[in-house]
């Protein structure tokens, strides 16, 4: 199967390209030209990269004529919360014209290859303690212009299947991490943190924003297995959360981190300027969709996710100069 994966450079594109090649796949992958690729450096001889920007209708189009693909994995797109309050426009135009450009190219060309489109938890914003654990009947209450942007994907490849027949499947994953996680997010942050302070990179102070939010966390390496089944065997139109069931609050993280540094005693200081003017304070998602779907299921403990990560900043960290 020739699979088209966008954002394939990211974090979630170069995991989910690695399971791709797995399961015999040929892939393609979209990415553009600034993008730093070393995610997939050990990919390199094992796919096809083509330079594109969907912001660009033309170049969607030309990426599309090149790839020909039978499955696309739609993941390109601005993925941090806290950029998108400070670059709004950025956020939606990377996001929804992306998408929009994606699937005209598709239509254009008379292609018709099964499309999984990836949404965010963040869609379902403000949660209210009776509606918990989230299903994806849950209304949608975005609290961020990110979020905002997630809805508009999600209800724009609802309405490409049912106004053009596309086979789009939608999904919902709540937090997923692992290692090559981007620092700007939460536990990534806090793991390069740790790591800087073990190797005497900085004084033993780890600051973090609010510390009171719960987030479903899963590891990355689940979610894309969980893609995959949806691309392959989700049903088209619908929509589909991914997640564990379970919830960490963000101080539970950040101490759990703590508790694995080799330096002991580390000081937590709260730093204003990680606040958000507004937050979701709890993400506890209902798995029982796609289990019954596909049969997928969280395996990796979180507990593992976050001592790979840690681990993987401490690498990180020693390769870097002093």
């Amino acid at each position: 199967m020739r699979v088209l994966i966008t954002g394939i450079t990211g974090f979630v594109g170069s995991y989910m390209a690695e399971h791709a090649l797995a399961q015999g796949a040929q892939v393609i992958g979209a990415s553009r030209w600034r993008s730093a690729t070393e995610n997939i450096a050990h990919l390199r001889e094992r796919i096809t990269l083509v330079e594109a920007d969907l912001r660009d209708p033309s170049s969607a189009r030309a990426l599309l004529e090149a790839a020909r693909p039978e499955a696309v994995v739609h993941l390109a797109a601005q993925s941090f919360v806290g950029v998108s309050w400070t670059a709004p426009a950025e956020t939606l135009a990377t996001n929804v014209l992306g998408q929009v450009n994606l699937l005209e190219a598709i239509r254009g060309l008379g292609l018709a290859p099964r499309i999984l489109v990836a949404g965010s938890s963040d869609e379902y914003g403000l949660v209210h303690e009776s509606e918990l654990p989230i299903r994806e009947t849950n209304p949608l209450r975005p609290l961020s212009p990110y979020a905002v942007s997630k809805v508009a994907q999600d209800l724009m490849g609802y309405q490409y299947w049912r106004s053009y027949g596309l086979p789009i499947v939608r999904t919902r994953a709540f937090g997923h991490e692992g290692p090559r996680r981007g620092d700007v997010f939460v536990t990534s942050n806090v793991a390069r943190q740790v790591a800087e302070i073990e190797a005497g990179r900085r004084e033993p102070v780890v600051a973090v924003g609010d510390l009171k939010p719960r987030r479903d966390y899963s590891d990355v390496r689940d979610i894309v297995r969980g893609y995959w089944a949806l691309l392959t065997a989700g049903e088209a139109g619908e929509v589909y959360n991914l997640c564990s069931g379970r919830s960490w609050a963000i101080g539970e993280v950040v101490d759990f981190l703590l508790r694995a540094s080799r330096v002991k005693g580390i000081e937590v200081q709260t730093d204003p300027a990680r606040f958000r003017p507004s937050d979701v304070m709890v993400l506890e998602g209902d798995p029982a969709k796609i289990e019954q779907a596909t049969g997928w299921r969280v395996e990796i403990p979180f507990e593992r996710t976050l001592t790979e990560l840690l681990d993987y900043w401490r690498a990180r960290v020693r390769a870097q100069r002093p």
